[in-house]
């Protein structure tokens, strides 16, 4: 019997916990979700202005980029970046959505790009995919990956 309560209540403490931590409707989700966004605004400006330090700080270590010509570590975008190989120009945001699980954020955004990759300029329509996850109380970007659309 005692085996019996004891598994109900770890049933109940596995399955209620994520439940209340991932409802959005809390003030710590509609925080959270507010948190990211800005984040991400913050990190397409730092791309734009080539802030290679904050990006660095921002990007973990074991991050992955993808990109429409391959995909880089970590090491090799910041240094796309810092060299000028890709110039993030601008990046107009159509639509953004937010997505927790644990403690994994999962941001979409709709947007056109402007960007200058080998000298050649290029505006491109994309659907961005960035992975956070929080360490130690801070968001660290783990993937950016970039999807062409074919229509904008």
């Amino acid at each position: 019997m005692n085996r019996i309560i004891v598994t109900l209540v770890a049933l109940f403490l596995v399955y209620s916990a994520p439940a209340t931590a991932q409802n959005p409707a809390t003030p710590r989700g509609a925080n959270a979700e507010q948190e990211i966004l800005d984040l991400s605004k913050t990190k397409w400006r730092w791309m734009s202005e080539r802030k290679v330090d904050s990006l660095a700080a921002l990007f973990d270590d074991q991050a992955v980029f993808v990109h429409m010509g391959g995909t880089m570590s970590r090491s090799q975008e910041l240094e796309v970046i810092r060299s000028g190989g890709i110039q993030y120009k601008h990046a107009e945001i159509f639509e953004t959505s937010v997505r927790f699980i644990g403690t994994t954020a999962i941001l979409l955004n709709r947007i056109r790009l402007d960007a200058v990759v080998g000298g050649n300029e290029v505006t491109n329509p994309f659907m961005v995919t960035e992975v956070y996850v929080q360490q130690n109380g801070t968001w660290k970007l783990g993937s950016l990956s970039f999807t062409r659309l074919s229509t904008q």
